[in-house]
């Protein structure tokens, strides 16, 4: 499993929230902090990261209430939620998975149990990677090596191509706007007009097109693209 994931932890303790930093970056995750409900929500629509770790008693918005809030939203709806919480009681944790988080652990809890709990829910959401590769369809990533395959023949593609291709592979189905495309991709850091996104795209259409496969990066006008075998 490629340990270049994004986790957002949304504490308001700032010792726990360290202590899972330290420990999580520690493991070759990125993470983000957010201290309350509403941080934690923009930063998930924002970020889209890959797992959320999420305090259920939490000041303004509840924890409970920024995971409804998140199944809600079409952009947050798949990414999954490990719940950290007081609570032990069964009633208390069948309220926390009914809401919509998909894992659970009671406080006090080890850094250990939370980043196994975190990668058991990584390997759940994307049931197609292996340890060292991304595969949709008939495409596929090595991740050690960077190369590409389609339909088991090599496709040669640049760097940002390549990191184009990944991003996209890393969430099947999702559309990705053109300025979350540049967060991603090029970095906050960098200055790149959005068109730059479009010339790329089709550098990355026509690599993998070339021997007559079908197109799978879906246009969707006024939102941005997504890799998707079923688009219409």
């Amino acid at each position: 499993m490629p340990m270049d994931h994004l986790i957002l932890i949304v504490e308001d303790e700032p010792p726990q929230a360290e202590m899972l930093s330290y420990n999580l970056l520690k493991e070759g995750f990125r993470v983000m902090i957010a201290e309350d409900g509403e941080d934690g929500l923009m930063k998930a629509r924002d970020d889209l990261p890959d797992v959320i770790v999420l305090d259920w008693m939490l000041p303004g918005v509840s924890g409970i209430e920024v995971c409804r809030q998140l199944r809600s939203a079409p952009e947050t709806k798949d990414i999954p939620v490990l719940m950290l919480t007081a609570r032990g009681e069964e009633e208390d944790r069948v309220r926390g998975i009914e809401t919509g988080a998909d894992d659970y652990v009671v406080k006090p809890y080890s850094p250990r149990e939370v980043i196994a709990r975190i990668k058991a829910l990584l390997r759940r959401a994307n049931p197609s990677s292996g340890a060292n590769e991304l595969s949709y369809a008939d495409i596929t990533i090595n991740l050690e090596q960077h190369k590409v395959f389609r339909g088991g023949q090599p496709i040669h593609l640049g760097p940002t191509e390549y990191r184009l291709l990944k991003t996209f592979m890393e969430k099947p189905g999702r559309v990705f706007s053109r300025e979350r495309l540049l967060d991603l991709v090029w970095g906050r850091e960098v200055y790149v007009e959005d068109r730059t996104v479009d010339v790329h795209i089709r550098r990355l259409r026509k690599a993998l097109n070339d021997n007559g496969g079908a197109d799978l990066i879906r246009t969707v006008r006024g939102e941005g693209y997504a890799i998707d075998a079923e688009k219409p």
